[in-house]
């Protein structure tokens, strides 16, 4: 059988159209509000924290600071009803809005301290310090505007598609399939330059049919594209940009 090892999977189609966190971040429903804005600060946050790092060369504890105040005014001050998805991507909102309001922290030369009045959000700058250690990202001076915008893109994405594999760690635990997503993770996540494992190898290791391992992985990147898409719908403002990170982050196309 032949060996499908494109995680979109062949004739990817997008989904049906889905909830959207972008348009709940609005609604009159204080719960669903909630819901909304948690799975956006979610996606948004690492990235963020990062750009912020690398664009405007502060230090991780003034990162931090930063990112947690900014998150807080988002909150607060309703930012997200100035968002307009027929002018930008969500995250270039974001940015530009992250971007003024640094640049305000600093006229004003102060900012928020951590555990001060305003909300607290749990966050784990020391999974995103390690991430942009193993990344080796000059945090000595800050970077130009579209080398940061470059970054920013592609941590976006990184951050979404870790969101998803970890959902799907999850789905797979409690359905007792753990043995689908080792091998998906074996598989598709390891380290590119090291030897991927053949399914011979897989099968010798985990005791089971080639056949076995070819059925496992298959539905295992089944059901990473569909909580991926998933992910993708509840975080994009339209269709075309839905379609677009689509692309972008499973290489999936329209038809």
């Amino acid at each position: 059988m032949t060996q499908d090892t494109h995680i979109g999977g062949p004739g990817a189609r997008f989904p049906a159209t889905r909830w959207s966190a972008v348009r709940a971040a609005s609604s009159s429903d204080a719960a669903e509000r909630k819901r909304a804005l948690e799975t956006i600060i979610a996606a948004y946050w690492k990235p963020l924290y990062k750009y912020i790092r690398i664009r405007w060369g502060k230090s991780n504890e003034d990162a931090k600071d930063l990112t947690q105040a900014f998150f807080a005014s988002l909150i607060e001050k309703k930012y997200l009803g100035d968002f307009d998805p027929s002018k930008a991507r969500l995250r270039t909102f974001l940015r530009v809005c992250v971007d003024h309001f640094v640049a305000n922290e600093m006229k004003a030369a102060k900012r928020l301290k951590r555990g001060g009045g305003a909300e607290h959000i749990s966050l784990d700058f020391a999974a995103a310090e390690s991430e942009l250690a193993h990344a080796q990202v000059s945090l000595s001076a800050s970077v130009s505007p579209a080398r940061a915008d470059e970054f920013l893109e592609l941590e976006y994405l990184r951050s979404l598609f870790g969101l998803a594999v970890e959902e799907l760690r999850s789905f797979c635990e409690n359905r007792g399939k753990k043995i689908h997503f080792r091998l998906f993770e074996l598989y598709d996540l390891e380290d590119t330059k090291a030897r991927r494992p053949s399914y011979a190898d897989l099968a010798a290791q985990f005791g089971i049919a080639v056949t076995d391992v070819t059925n496992h992985l298959a539905y295992a990147r089944r059901e990473f594209r569909r909580i991926a898409m998933a992910k993708l719908r509840e975080i994009t403002a339209s269709e075309e940009e839905y379609r677009r990170e689509a692309r972008a982050l499973l290489g999936v196309e329209s038809k």
